[in-house]
């Protein structure tokens, strides 16, 4: 997955842990199971509609800083999916985004 996108985080030091919080906060809440397999991660939550906002509030908040990453949301009857996909340089963001929605999931 080639990008021309700097592989850089733009939140600053202030920013940056309320948006850990907010994201370690969804993972207790909902995050069913969080699979990584190389450069891409599959992460399930429970199908709600206030569930499935927050996810989308996560995934435009992080489109915004971590542009370089693919993310896509889909839902089923019983689960909300986020699929997040990273260039092969950036698969230690990968897996520390996953690990921050991952407190309490057991994997898939």
């Amino acid at each position: 997955m080639p990008t021309d996108l700097p592989i850089a985080c733009s939140l600053s030091e202030t920013e940056l842990p309320a948006r850990l919080a907010e994201i370690r906060a969804l993972g207790q809440d909902a995050l069913l199971s969080a699979r990584r397999v190389g450069p891409r991660a599959v992460l399930r939550f429970t199908a709600d509609p206030d569930i499935r906002a927050r996810v989308e509030a996560i995934v435009a908040a992080e489109s915004r800083c971590c542009a370089f990453l693919t993310m896509r949301i889909s839902a089923e009857p019983d689960t909300v999916t986020l699929t997040i996909e990273a260039p092969e340089d950036a698969e230690l963001v990968l897996q520390e985004l996953v690990d921050a929605f991952a407190v309490r999931a057991q994997p898939a």
